[in-house]
């Protein structure tokens, strides 16, 4: 969504213009959160840490095309099998899709490089690719009603469907289920 809940108000601020962020507010606001987080832990400050800092922010489309792009960064493996074209020699041949040409093309790795390249992409133990903020996290449960109370999103009821009924066999009335008994138990 475009925009958030302002806290001290308890209102929604809708999104002004093109962005959600700032560009350069982002890289302002990351680099000072990073750093406080470094003087927390009591952790030194790399020297030569420059005063600004460069946020590559790109947009990910608008709409479905940005779903489908988020759900094929979220869930899929980095390469698939089909994409790796050949293994000989100790040399690994594989295909993919150019992000800036949206070309097909095709690279060719001693094997050892091609493991390093798959492992830039593992996340270190403990850390997710992805995760819920604001009032899409799952422990904010008050914060997301209030969000669809001011947006007057109207919330459809779940209508949970009756159990089948079984039926005996020989004389057809309802039966009643008294416990379940393991299968291979005497």
């Amino acid at each position: 969504p475009g925009g958030g809940v302002d806290p001290s108000r308890r209102q929604w601020k809708k999104k002004k213009g093109k962005y959600l962020f700032n560009q350069k507010a982002l890289a302002k606001v990351f680099r000072a959160r990073f750093l406080d987080g470094l003087n927390k832990e009591q952790l030194p400050i790399p020297k030569g840490a420059r005063p600004k800092w460069v946020v590559d922010c790109a947009r990910g489309g608008t709409g479905i095309s940005a779903l489908k792009y988020l759900s094929r960064y979220l869930y899929r493996g980095v390469i698939s099998e089909r994409n790796i074209i050949a293994n000989q020699d100790g040399q690994v041949t594989f295909r993919y899709i150019d992000g800036k040409t949206k070309e097909v093309c095709s690279r060719t790795l001693k094997g050892e490089d091609f493991l390093h390249l798959i492992l830039l992409h593992v996340l270190p133990r403990g850390f997710r690719r992805a995760r819920d903020y604001g009032f899409l996290h799952g422990n904010a449960k008050k914060l997301l009603f209030l969000v669809q109370m001011i947006l007057h999103v109207r919330i459809m009821a779940i209508v949970r469907r009756p159990r089948p009924v079984f039926k005996c066999p020989h004389c057809g009335k309802p039966m009643k289920i008294l416990g379940i008994k393991p299968t291979g138990a005497g």
